[in-house]
């Protein structure tokens, strides 16, 4: 699979395997099905990671494959099951698994909660939520909002904050010029980056609003729109054209491979994240592992990330705020402030504290 989960779930897993333990990942041979998915393909085409023990196996839309997947942990016995949660539609699945798995009176369940309610609500959402809870023994979640969200389903099982890892493993940094050469970009221009799935509650139409400011305008900048679309791309590419920007962004709408994460944060002088909605985000995370300042709208758990002033901006999910703060970024020249801040903020971020925090959650589970 490729994506920001599959590539979280593997970050883990070597956590897991330098701290001693034996992991096996079971990931989906359906993930979504292909009317319910939005972008060009679910799968990556590079080679599987060999150091990782993958087996392609779980099928979301399957009831009988649940039963044996189940089924085959419940005989397993594995001492502890990690679920990573983010979508209501993944709730029967994974429950019915979850369900199978505590029949052996042994393994102990945690999920990892991206979301326990979701950015765009669907009828039945909160049904699916219940019944995938029922049988999670305890819970991490990497945003005091998803934490709090958990009251609302679950109000007894042990739960923990731990925030979201930096992504340290998509390379190392490289030097401005070598992205921007790797990228075909002109070195004159300063360049922000909108990175990831493109989906309408990540606000790019906020950001493309702010850049169209006439100050802006006149600065040596670019924006770089990196990421599939996820939505309808007709009203992006109608307001592009409305605002008269084409000639001021780079636009890369295709899913953008792991090995070429690192040109793209490394060329760019601001990462960009105008969200509408928001728990947290593992852009935010990219953008510390290559010491990248930050714009973040004021939703969710982004504040509790980017400390407004020191690494980046916090700004409402409003247009004006948003160009006001990259006329700021750009003609007092804060790159070189907010860059040297990342160093020192992202030391809070290691993935040996997930682990850590998700053996808590596993002692104070009885089984």
């Amino acid at each position: 699979m490729r994506g920001g989960l599959a590539a979280y779930n593997e970050r883990l897993a070597r956590e897991f395997m330098h701290m001693g333990d034996e992991v096996t990942i079971e990931t989906f041979s359906l993930q979504y099905p292909s009317i319910l998915f939005p972008g060009k393909t679910q799968y990556a085409d590079w080679p599987a990671p060999k150091d990782l023990i993958i087996h392609v196996s779980v099928n979301s839309v399957n009831p009988f494959n649940w039963l044996r997947i189940g089924l085959k942990i419940r005989k397993q016995k594995p001492d502890l099951v990690i679920i990573k949660f983010w979508l209501p539609f993944m709730g029967a699945c994974f429950g019915t698994i979850a369900r199978l798995i505590k029949g052996n009176r042994h393994s102990r369940i945690i999920s990892i909660l991206d979301n326990l309610i979701p950015h765009e609500h669907r009828l039945g959402d909160r049904v699916l939520t219940r019944y995938f809870v029922k049988p999670i023994d305890g819970y991490i979640a990497m945003s005091d909002s998803v934490l709090k969200d958990v009251e609302a389903f679950d109000t007894e099982k042990p739960r923990a904050l731990c925030p979201h890892p930096l992504f340290d493993n998509f390379g190392a940094l490289m030097s401005r010029n070598e992205a921007i050469s790797q990228l075909g970009l002109d070195p004159s221009f300063r360049y922000l980056l909108f990175f990831g799935f493109i989906r309408d509650y990540k606000g790019l139409d906020l950001l493309l609003n702010a850049f169209a400011d006439k100050e802006l305008e006149k600065l040596p900048l670019r924006l770089i729109i990196a990421g599939e679309f996820y939505s309808d791309s007709k009203p992006y590419l109608e307001l592009i054209d409305k605002l008269g920007l084409k000639n001021r962004l780079i636009i890369k709408t295709d899913f953008i491979p792991d090995q070429n994460v690192v040109a793209y944060f490394c060329a760019s002088d601001i990462i960009v994240q105008p969200y509408k909605s928001a728990t947290q985000s593992g852009v935010t995370q990219i953008a510390y592992h290559f010491e990248k300042p930050m714009l973040v709208t004021n939703i969710g758990g982004l504040p509790e990330i980017v400390p407004h002033n020191k690494v980046g901006y916090v700004v409402e999910p409003d247009a004006s705020e948003i160009a006001n703060a990259l006329k700021n970024f750009f003609t007092l020249y804060r790159y070189q402030e907010f860059s040297e801040n990342t160093k020192k903020e992202k030391e809070k971020y290691s993935w040996s504290k997930m682990v850590n925090a998700i053996y808590d959650i596993f002692e104070r589970i009885s089984v």
